[in-house]
């Protein structure tokens, strides 16, 4: 159970609709346009935020959105919950996960069953909210001053560090790590046009205080280990193949031998 789906719907949508909203959005979906597009696999899944089409761009051929809410308004396949999805294990490919970690009861539990349903060597994508920039300050000056955070300053942000760790302890590899959305979240469009350069500045500079990081993880799966033949080493010999043997010497042989043994003492007596 996600703590969205508990508050109103429409007051999410609100905020998406508003001028940070529409900036966040166009971010994000750019960062997962790009992502996307070079992964392969057969079944991908979009978990939240089903009002952006963030599978656009994937040549995946099954694309399904599931939503934590139940709306007839907005287009999507199944309603569930992110920390217990209804695939079978080892099922899908791709799996995008937009900012649904720092807004489950349960984060630990979501990547548990983002693990149990990716396939070997599948993609999981997750975008969420920086601690570290003036996003995350405004998250936390809002719930120190109101008991009553609106979205998406109510959730629980997770740092990227931390969550790197809860990654690979469920045997995911960090391919790579974008930032972005470098603006201060000004809900006025004057001064969010004004602070448009912090785009360009920040991120080539302190890149790592966007507000929101963006992450490519793959699925690793331990195997066998292939152990590479030392060719310095004499090879083994089977019992199975017949390899050469001395022969015991005949009887003319060894005639010739004592023939040449008394020949070489009379020699020596001489």
């Amino acid at each position: 159970m996600s703590i969205a789906a508990s508050l109103p719907q429409i007051q999410q949508q609100s905020w998406f609709d508003s001028t940070v909203g529409r900036y966040l959005q166009a971010k994000e979906q750019a960062l997962y346009d790009q992502a996307v597009f070079d992964l392969f696999g057969f079944n991908a899944l979009q978990m939240g935020y089903e009002q952006l089409p963030l599978l656009r761009n994937s040549r995946i051929p099954n694309r399904y959105v599931a939503s934590a809410f139940v709306d007839n308004e907005v287009q999507y396949h199944l309603s569930c919950s992110d920390d217990f999805l209804p695939f079978a294990d080892m099922s899908l490919d791709l799996l995008l996960l937009p900012h649904r970690l720092e807004f489950s009861e349960r984060p630990h539990q979501t990547l548990r069953e983002a693990a149990r349903v990716m396939m070997p060597e599948g993609h999981l994508l997750i975008s969420g909210f920086n601690q570290l920039s003036l996003w995350g300050a405004t998250a936390s000056f809002k719930k120190l001053f109101s008991d009553t955070a609106s979205y998406p300053w109510n959730g629980k942000f997770i740092g990227l560090a931390r969550l790197k760790d809860w990654l690979a302890l469920l045997g995911f590899e960090v391919v790579s790590v974008e930032m972005c959305c470098h603006v201060p979240p000004f809900e006025q469009t004057v001064w969010y046009r004004r602070f448009l350069f912090l785009d360009k500045v920040s991120g080539q500079r302190c890149a790592m205080l966007g507000g929101v990081y963006f992450i490519v993880a793959k699925k690793r799966v331990a195997g066998m280990t292939p152990i590479k033949p030392n060719w310095k080493l004499s090879p083994l010999k089977s019992s199975l193949v017949i390899g050469p043997t001395r022969s015991k010497p005949t009887q003319m042989h060894s005639s010739k031998l004592s023939l040449n043994k008394k020949n070489s003492r009379k020699k020596y007596e001489q």
